[in-house]
């Protein structure tokens, strides 16, 4: 029995213009990302409405589960829309949910390594999440390598979105090559 009921169709080709584009923009958001040091890039605006979202969203499950719910909120979104784009097989849609998806994990990283210092600005509370979930579980002493951990896993998320985008770009522009009989 195939799982999910069935097997999925090919991923729908892009065009070799649009994924020239694509790869041009993620190309300059990481050169962008790369040079800003203030930690906190123009796409996450739209993560710290959702991360303040999933607190109130997760708020039902309790006290830890609450503050942990921003970052699992900024998670969630962007896994599920990748989800269903996956399904849909919409190669410029996953890879754009994957790259989002692991960009938050530089925001988060940088979160997670001021835990001790607190020196970042904060939304509706003075007391940072990670403050308090690393307090909690005894571990506030490692909020930078934690952090720096949670950065590297977003780079290394982001460039394998590009190269994922990027092999498909190539695939299916070699695939229009082949002379079909």
């Amino acid at each position: 029995m195939p799982l999910f009921g069935g097997d999925f169709p090919d991923w729908k080709p892009v065009s070799p213009v649009a994924g020239i584009g694509w790869l041009v923009f993620y190309l300059l958001f990481l050169f962008y990302a790369l040079a800003d040091r203030t930690g906190f890039l123009i796409l996450d605006y739209v993560n710290l409405i959702i991360h303040e979202g999933g607190h109130f969203f997760f708020s039902w499950f309790g006290h830890t589960i609450m503050i942990l719910g921003g970052t699992l909120g900024e998670l969630l979104v962007p896994l599920l829309c990748g989800a269903y784009f996956w399904w849909k097989r919409e190669t410029t849609a996953v890879t754009f949910c994957s790259f989002w998806f692991f960009e938050n994990f530089l925001y988060i990283g940088t979160y997670m390594a001021d835990a001790r210092t607190s020196a970042l600005p904060l939304v509706g509370s003075e007391e940072s999440d990670w403050t308090i979930l690393f307090t909690q579980w005894e571990i506030l002493t490692r909020d930078q390598q934690i952090g720096a951990t949670s950065r590297a896993l977003g780079w290394l998320g982001m460039l394998a979105s590009v190269a994922w985008l990027a092999y498909r770009v190539y695939h299916d522009s070699a695939a229009k090559k082949v002379p079909r009989f």
